[in-house]
This record gives structure tokens, C-alpha cells and sequence, in this order.
């Protein structure tokens, strides 16, 4: 009996060790370190969920930036768990972030995926942090950006997962 004990306490203390150390490693960098291009689709982004005229409209422009879990197996559209939850909730506080950017925090990911079949994506991934307005509560929320690696279609900066934080 105190073997199996022991035997368990072992297994799942491995598991624990382990657990790290199969998951992507996230390095913090400065806001100076992020490419351009990453810059630019971040601001699009808040950009298309500021300026549309409501979420329908938003759902269509988000196609220009979204990659991964956010899109339809087809990749044509978003997927249909997405606009009724995430992308509604970050289309309806967007409005309490500063524009343009403000970048509080960034986390580096260099190798990532997102996505599943069709959908699938890999490369670097910035995690950004960003600021609400002055006199607005709460906490800077992130924003996934991944810079695609060999992907058959996407080529540029792209929003993945993990939207709705807004």
C-alpha cells in the first residue's frame, strides 16, 4: 500500500516538473522591440472595432487580421463561436482603450500555434497589453498577435485567440 502511495506522489509530482516545460516559454520584451508590421495589425484591429458601425460590420473586417481559432474551418468567415462572445466583448469595450496604442506590457512566445486543420498556424507570438483611458477601472488587457511561419495563405501579422479580454 505504501509503495502505490508513494508511486502516485511520484507520478503526479512529475507531472507538476513537467507541465512547464511542455508549454511555450514566454520571454517579457520592451514595446520598442515589437516589428512594425505587428504594431500595424495591433492598431488595425482596434481600429476595426472602433470604427465599425456594428459587430456584423466588425466581423467582416476582422477577417482582414484574424488567423487560427478565430476563423471558420473554411477560413472565409469567423468562426461561429466567436462573434456572439469574444468579438462582441471586445467590440463593445474597445471604446475604453486608448487610441492610438498604448502599450503596457509584451510577452514573446517564439514558437506557438494556433488553430486546428485548416486553420492552423505557427510562428512568433506577441502577447500586448494595453492601456485603458484615463479615469477608466480596470486592468490593460492583451491583445495575440502571431507572425506566421511557413503558412500556405497567411504571410503578414495576425490576431489569433485569446480575443474578448478587451
Amino acid at each position: 500500500m505504501k509503495t502505490t502511495k508513494r508511486f502516485i506522489l511520484l507520478i503526479g509530482m512529475m507531472v507538476v516538473f513537467f507541465s512547464g516545460n511542455i508549454q511555450a516559454q514566454a520571454t517579457d520584451i520592451s514595446a520598442d522591440q515589437i516589428p512594425k508590421e505587428v504594431k500595424d495589425v495591433l492598431n488595425q484591429y482596434i481600429n476595426i472595432l472602433t470604427n465599425s458601425t456594428n459587430l456584423d460590420v466588425c466581423a467582416t473586417e476582422i477577417l482582414k487580421v484574424a488567423a487560427g481559432s478565430l476563423l471558420s474551418q473554411d477560413c472565409k468567415s469567423i468562426a461561429t463561436d466567436v462573434k456572439p462572445y469574444s468579438l462582441k466583448k471586445d467590440f463593445e469595450n474597445a471604446k475604453f482603450y486608448k487610441k492610438p496604442v498604448v502599450i503596457t506590457r509584451v510577452q514573446l512566445i517564439n514558437d506557438d500555434s494556433d488553430g486546428y486543420g485548416p486553420t492552423m498556424i505557427t510562428g512568433k507570438v506577441y502577447k500586448i497589453w494595453i492601456a485603458k483611458k484615463e479615469g477608466v477601472n480596470g486592468m490593460p488587457a492583451p491583445v495575440k498577435i502571431i507572425v506566421p511561419k511557413n503558412h500556405p495563405s497567411f504571410k503578414t501579422p495576425r490576431v489569433i485567440s485569446n480575443i474578448g479580454s478587451l
